[in-house]
């Protein structure tokens, strides 16, 4: 394993950023995101399209060609090839995620089980598709989640409902341990959020005695979940796994805010992004004190934590290809990270949400809001995005 990098790093350097893109993949960047910017159309699109859809007009192909391409791998696994290639050839491996959300059907259930298990399967024969993962509501009822973290008393029929999304649960991790493969369970509202976390634990404490198989995540723009993960890595230490970390800022805030409000109770998310970013950066040197004994996925889109990682990296002479750490960002967002981290030898892994285009909508309709919401970071990849058609003289 190499210890030092073939280059320093410079998240400026937009020939390595976009180097696996076409002009005309380019320019339709550039377009993209000049539509993201404007806070109207982000605000108004989604009632508008998921009205276009539900009423039959003729619009699937314009998304398809448009925010879909941009951010999603394809429909299917099988279309998520061309994705994947384009990635490695920059180096970047595949998070294969299916991204179907808001389904409360058992049938659903069941079919996003074996969909979770066949990225597992295509994962194992492809080198280039380091890591998998899934929500637990994909395959449970949200009401049945945030009933169990109520403490509230299941019925006989929710307790039968319960053990059929915890035996999901565990034939999906039992196939990566068997395949090899490890996997990370997406963490979601903190209203449901301890039930998952039981799950994830339970989890690694059968599968992750030897290797890293099962990671779960840490929303740290929330007050109370870097004294979660320390407290997690003593559990863990003590019943002899590895702890599997994926720290993330967090998905839900509004929503999060919003509830806490109307509901009487403190909210849990910090009090300013100051704070997430303290949490964030000090559970990635936590990580790092203890990489022996945690695995970690530094899943974020802030330049100033892919640096302070790349720097522990060197500071502790551990090889940037080490497999306890993972730098990973979503598709279609701060390939300047990507890309320059996995030409420096860093470990780094792009997220390609997958599925039937109106079912993934509600995933693209956030990343069009979050690229508004971040604070600059519509323009930065706006700003990046010229910068290299000027190189190009585009």
């Amino acid at each position: 394993m190499e210890t030092f990098p073939k280059k320093s790093l410079n998240f400026d350097d937009t020939e390595v950023a976009f180097r696996n893109k076409s002009n005309s993949e380019l320019n339709a960047a550039y377009w993209l995101f000049k539509i993201i910017s404007s806070n109207f159309l982000t605000k108004v699109g989604p009632p508008v399209t998921n009205l276009f859809l539900n009423i039959g007009l003729p619009i699937k192909g314009i998304i398809k060609a448009t925010i879909f391409k941009h951010f999603c791998g394809g429909e299917t696994i099988a279309e998520c090839s061309e994705t994947i290639t384009q990635l490695n050839s920059g180096k970047v491996g595949t998070i294969l995620d299916y991204s179907v959300e808001g389904e409360d059907e058992e049938a659903v259930f069941d079919f996003t089980c074996e969909e979770i298990i066949r990225t597992i399967d295509q994962a194992a024969k492809d080198k280039r598709i380091p890591i998998t993962v899934f929500k637990v509501t994909g395959i449970g009822r949200f009401a049945l989640l945030e009933k169990l973290d109520a403490k509230q008393a299941l019925t006989a029929a929710e307790e039968a409902e319960y053990e059929k999304v915890k035996q999901r649960c565990k034939k999906i991790c039992k196939t990566a341990f068997d395949k090899k493969v490890p996997v990370m369970v997406d963490a979601e509202e903190t209203w449901i959020q301890k039930t998952i976390d039981e799950l994830a634990v339970d989890m690694m404490g059968l599968f992750n005695k030897e290797t890293i198989i099962v990671y779960n995540t840490y929303q740290m723009y929330r007050h109370d979940k870097l004294a979660d993960l320390k407290a997690d890595h003593l559990i863990a230490k003590a019943a002899g796994y590895i702890l599997g970390v994926k720290m993330v800022r967090g998905a839900y805030m509004e929503k999060e805010r919003k509830r806490a409000e109307e509901m009487g109770y403190p909210s849990p998310i910090q009090p300013t992004k100051e704070a997430s970013d303290i949490d964030y950066n000090e559970s990635l040197r936590y990580c790092m004190a203890h990489i022996d004994e945690i695995a970690f996925v530094c899943g974020t889109h802030n330049e100033e934590s892919c640096k302070l990682l790349a720097e522990l990296l060197d500071q502790n002479k551990v090889a940037h290809n080490h497999p306890h750490v993972y730098f990973a960002q979503l598709l279609g967002m701060s390939d300047n990270l990507s890309f320059n981290l996995s030409d420096a030898g860093y470990n780094v892994a792009k997220y390609v949400p997958y599925g039937p285009v109106k079912a993934v909508m509600p995933y693209l309709f956030r990343r069009a809001q979050e690229n508004t919401s971040i604070a600059g970071q519509t323009s930065r990849e706006l700003g990046l995005i010229m910068k290299e058609k000027k190189r190009r003289r585009l």
